[in-house]
Formats: structure tokens, C-alpha cells, sequence
């Protein structure tokens, strides 16, 4: 059971992968897109779930702070509805508050990582943070 974690924005998609056991996630790479253009790398995606025997999604959801779903939220919706439609994969959600400001966090305090560096990775690395936390509560998939 291999899961990938996706941290869903307007320009990027941070992509992580579960272990085959699904018990830990490691980033692996961020997937240009242009929201407004229609663009959503979903052809990259597919390469990715095919190479890695993918069983399930898991994609960040990002909540306001007081749990109200904004624009954002409704996006990454959008974009698991697309996923689920093209692949036929269970999608579920996870909650994703901070996770970017604990990957920023990481990237400077432990790694010492520039802000032209720590651009090119945060994606891929809050993806990560999304898969673990969603690992570390459920194991496995639970929607679908």
C-alpha cells in the first residue's frame, strides 16, 4: 500500500510518497501547474502513480486556523475530484494547517537553507508533513 501526499496550490503541487508498509512519507518532488491556465500536471501525476504502484491519495486541506474552509480548501477539493475522476483512486483529506511553517521552519533550522533554496523544495516537504501526520493518525486510507 503505497500512498502519495499532495500539497495543492495555485502554482505547485508538492508530491510525497508513503513506504510500502505506510509508515513513513518522504518528499518527492514538486510538480509545476497554473491553476488559472487549467493546468493541474495531472499527466506528470499519472507517471508518478504508475511508477510508484500508487493505491491511494492523500491530499492537504488548508484550513483556516478557527476550522472554517476557505477558497483554498475548495480548490483542493477540486483538484481530488479531478484526480479521483482520471486515476480511480480513493482520495482522502488531511488536514494541513502550519505544515508550511513547520516545513520553512525545518528547512531553516535544521537545514540552514537560503530562501532561493528553501523555495524550491517547501512544497514537496509540507507534502510530506501531510502524508506523516496522516500516517501517524490513520495508517491507511479511510475515504473511498
Amino acid at each position: 500500500m503505497r500512498l502519495l501526499g499532495l500539497d495543492v496550490g495555485s502554482k505547485t503541487v508538492g508530491v510525497a510518497q508513503s513506504d510500502p508498509l505506510g509508515w513513513t512519507a518522504s518528499s518527492i518532488e514538486i510538480i509545476r501547474i497554473n491553476e488559472a491556465q487549467g493546468e493541474f500536471g495531472l499527466d506528470r501525476l499519472g507517471q508518478i502513480i504508475s511508477e510508484k504502484k500508487v493505491s491511494g491519495i492523500v491530499i492537504g486541506l488548508p484550513k483556516n486556523m478557527n476550522n472554517t474552509e476557505g477558497p483554498r480548501v475548495e480548490a483542493s477539493r477540486n483538484y481530488g475530484k479531478m484526480v479521483s475522476e482520471r486515476f480511480g483512486l480513493p482520495i482522502d483529506y488531511q488536514d494541513e494547517r502550519l505544515t508550511s511553517v513547520e516545513a520553512n521552519r525545518m528547512l531553516i533550522e535544521e537545514a540552514d537553507l537560503s530562501r532561493a533554496k528553501r523555495k524550491k523544495v517547501i512544497d514537496s516537504l509540507a507534502a510530506q508533513l501531510i502524508l506523516q501526520n496522516y500516517l501517524d493518525k490513520k495508517g491507511r486510507l479511510t475515504n473511498g
